[in-house]
């Protein structure tokens, strides 16, 4: 069975933490996703955090 690892995303506007998520642990790049920030009001990118 392959492990996941959890990462935070962090929007790139206002650099609040807001969601957490899996990716597949033989992944090396880091996840770019755009989202809804609740902070922000609006959908932004949001990106991996270690």
């Amino acid at each position: 069975m392959k492990e996941k690892k959890k990462v935070i995303l962090t929007c790139s506007v206002c650099l609040s933490r807001n969601y957490t998520t899996e990716k597949p642990g033989n992944s090396n790049r880091r996840i770019e996703l755009k989202k809804y920030c609740p902070k922000c009001n609006k959908h932004t990118l949001h990106k991996e955090t270690k």
